[in-house]
């Protein structure tokens, strides 16, 4: 009958999310926890403009303890 088919479409549903949410938590372990900035409205632009600017690097976050290291932030 039709209703042997909920259980199936229940066990879909539930595991829908799954994919998007394995995605996240795989680039933000990829990209050392942060998570990736959109920029879609002007304002969001003008504050990665920003970040860009006052980091002094082409990019909006630079990950590592290398970049802390040369700034004496941790003992040798």
């Amino acid at each position: 009958m039709w209703f042997e088919i909920l259980p199936r479409i229940d066990v879909t549903a539930m595991c829908l999310p799954f994919p998007s949410r394995a995605s996240a938590h795989i680039h933000r372990f990829t990209n050392g926890g942060k998570e990736k900035r959109f920029a879609n409205y002007s304002c969001q632009q003008s504050l990665m403009e920003r970040d860009r600017r006052v980091s002094g690097v082409n990019r909006y976050h630079v990950s590592g303890v290398g970049e802390y290291r040369s700034r004496k932030h941790f003992p040798d």
